[in-house]
């Protein structure tokens, strides 16, 4: 079980970490946004602590990078602004909740406390595919991007599936032919062409950044640009 603090002033890390690894955490430290949003994006962690006020990449843009790849490990924001309209902009970035400077040890923990137990009691499939905020789940058949379900047609979710399982390889349209359609592709045909349509104005029409791109004369990728 493990926290990671992003922080730059040196006794607050110091204060914290002592504290939380007293309670059995084991605490990953940065000092600046960019390292930050580089442990948060590679490891797994239960919860992060954040600044706002950091060098590198504040907290706040962190927060809205951290999402926009997929990550959605708490956040809990930590600040010296507390007025109603920091805390609001705090949690449209992204955060799951906000702490004001100065704060007492035990309430930190509490806050902790909240957000690991919110977490444990999800049940995650561990069947999930995902890219950036898009999620498809194989055992429940539902598609969710930013936190709105995407309906697709029983086709469509096996074209997107098929994407997510091969994400950042070229697929031709041969290939897609010939294991969804099992058929021999036929340059004649443009079926391949109007699902890939169909699915990327459910997935990207309305959504940043784009993800179903188009190799001219290769196929489609889906990946992270």
């Amino acid at each position: 079980m493990r926290i990671l603090l992003i922080e730059d002033e040196v006794k607050t890390v110091q204060s914290i970490k002592q504290g939380l690894e007293e309670h059995q955490w084991d605490v990953d430290v940065a000092y600046d946004g960019t390292m930050g949003f580089q442990l948060a994006s590679r490891e797994p962690y239960a919860l992060i602590i954040s600044d706002i006020i950091l060098p590198g990449m504040n907290g706040l843009d962190l927060c809205r990078k951290l999402r926009q790849a997929g990550v959605q490990t708490p956040i809990l924001m930590l600040t010296a602004l507390g007025t109603t309209d920091d805390k609001i902009v705090g949690l449209d970035a992204g955060a799951d909740d906000y702490l004001i400077k100065p704060f007492e040890f035990r309430e930190l923990m509490a806050r902790v406390r909240a957000l690991t137990r919110r977490t444990h009691s999800l049940t995650p499939s561990t069947n999930l595919l995902r890219i950036a905020d898009l999620e498809l789940n194989p055992d429940t058949k539902t598609v969710v991007r930013a936190s709105t379900e995407i309906t697709l047609t029983a086709k469509e979710f096996q074209l997107l599936e098929y994407f997510l399982r091969h994400q950042g390889r070229v697929i031709s349209k041969v290939e897609l032919a010939e294991k969804l359609w099992d058929l021999t592709f036929d340059t004649g045909t443009n079926i391949i062409e109007v699902y890939i349509n169909f699915l990327r104005k459910k997935i990207d029409r309305d959504f940043e950044p784009k993800l179903l791109h188009t190799q001219i004369g290769m196929g489609y990728v889906l990946k992270l640009v």
